[in-house]
């Protein structure tokens, strides 16, 4: 391979890599074909639906390929009329991908390969609960679908099905690839005058101090809810008027309060027990959690699920809440003298329950994109090991962090990006093998592309 042959392989990757994964794309873009785009392209494009294409025992429908043309279309700003070539090059692109989806498809039916229903049941279910909540309530999503959610249920229970066994059986194959000493080296050897060069990393670790509000201020919420009750219990005015006029929960209040339809196990522990205990058409609180106080409406029951509305009164953080915490922060930090000190006191005062159990470790991060924006701009000008740093303020509260170890960056290294470069060289291994099983699969399924 020459040196201009290799220039590119960078971008080589990255759209091999693309192309692995279009056929879990294309299938997870199948199942939203209800969404306000595809129902946009119903609308107002006029076509005659047919086959495709049919992969073994399996058929494509051009219907399915349209909707999915046009979804990606619209997603990367694709004009046909301005972009013919580059439209042109999507449609067989998507077409492919659907036939390569297939063939896996059949490839894993003759393996024998099999999904438990309960899986497709819940998987089904959280699909559907997601895209409720992404359309603003259960009508909102029948509505953008065109029909019923239960109707829906039925007709992509088999796609869903496919798709499972689609992914596993994917995995199934690239889990057994692995790489060793000799293919990292081969693969650094090859490539290492394309690949990028390397951000400096910081191993990063926090105590996170939140600002809490204060006996004053929880008073204040709690005598405030404690009215809106009396309110309720007083006079003919509705749950749902008193909700959007008071609620703090930016979530439910313009819908009345309503969280919907809510399953055991996925809310705060305090509103949970009270919501599980409370009978239907009962007004329960005022309950206590971190949000705040909580009045509680059960409109319905279903087995481990209800249908739940509240009233969100969240107690407000005053400069004085503000500044206790800060000083807790600064006194905490002058208490800590190396690095054991850190991950005990973040194991025993973190308020970021994530890390705390692991010292409050945050992995190797990237000082100059770090998601806590305040954290990152400290890091920019502040990358120093082994000192307790802070208090810094965000969002969240007040941090402290703490530089256990800094990988340098700059181009490929084969003794500093040994990790990435593995990682990197697996992945370029798992996709000339897929391509390759690929191209012999395509020889053992019978495949007819219509016209």
């Amino acid at each position: 391979m020459t040196t201009l042959d290799k220039k590119p392989i960078f971008l080589s990757l990255q759209k091999s890599k693309i192309k692995f994964y279009l056929i879990l794309f294309f299938s997870a873009s199948l199942f939203f074909r209800g969404l306000f785009a595809f129902n946009s392209f119903k609308q107002n494009e006029k076509y005659v639906d047919g086959i495709a294409a049919i992969v073994g025992e399996k058929i494509i429908l051009k219907s399915d390929v349209s909707q999915i043309i046009s979804m990606t279309a619209l997603q990367q700003n694709i004009d046909p009329l301005k972009n013919p070539k580059l439209f042109s090059d999507l449609q067989s692109q998507v077409l492919q991908s659907l036939i390569d989806q297939k063939i896996i498809i059949e490839m894993a039916r003759l393996d024998s390969m099999v999904i438990d229903e309960k899986d497709v049941d819940t998987a089904l279910d959280q699909q559907i609960k997601t895209f409720i909540e992404q359309a603003g309530g259960k009508e909102s999503a029948e509505k953008s679908l065109g029909q019923s959610l239960k109707s829906f249920r039925r007709e992509f229970w088999q796609e869903m099905y496919d798709r499972l066994i689609s992914e596993q059986f994917q995995y199934s194959l690239l889990s057994k690839i692995s790489t060793n000493r000799k293919d990292v080296f081969s693969f650094y050897n090859t490539y290492k005058d394309s690949l990028p060069l390397f951000p400096t990393l910081v191993n990063l670790n926090h105590i996170l101090i939140g600002v809490k509000p204060g006996k004053k201020s929880k008073e204040a919420a709690l005598d405030t809810i404690k009215k809106i009750q009396e309110t309720l219990s007083r006079e003919s005015k509705s749950f749902e008027t008193l909700a959007q006029t008071y609620s703090q929960d930016p979530g439910s209040k313009l819908k009345g309060g309503s969280l919907g339809l809510v399953k055991r196990g996925t809310l705060v522990k305090e509103f949970e027990t009270a919501v599980f205990t409370l009978d239907v058409g009962v007004i329960g609180g005022p309950v206590e959690t971190v949000f705040g106080y909580h009045l509680i409406k059960i409109n319905e029951k279903q087995g481990d699920k209800v249908n739940v509305s509240h009233i969100l009164i969240s107690p407000k953080i005053t400069e004085e809440d503000d500044y206790n915490a800060y000083s807790f922060a600064q006194t905490i930090k002058d208490s800590i003298f190396s690095f054991d000190d850190f991950k005990k006191t973040a194991v025993s005062r973190s308020d970021d329950q994530k890390t705390k159990k692991q010292g409050g470790n945050l992995g190797w991060v990237n000082p100059l994109s770090y998601f806590v924006t305040e954290i990152s701009l400290f890091l920019k000008n502040n990358v120093t090991k082994n000192i307790c740093s802070g208090p810094i303020k965000s969002n969240f509260g007040y941090h402290l962090v703490w530089i256990s170890g800094i990988k340098k960056g700059g181009k490929a290294n084969i003794e500093y990006h040994w990790n990435e470069l593995e990682k990197m060289a697996l992945n370029r291994k798992k996709m000339h093998w897929y391509e390759e099983w690929m191209k012999d699969a395509r020889k053992q399924i019978k495949i007819q592309v219509m016209q």
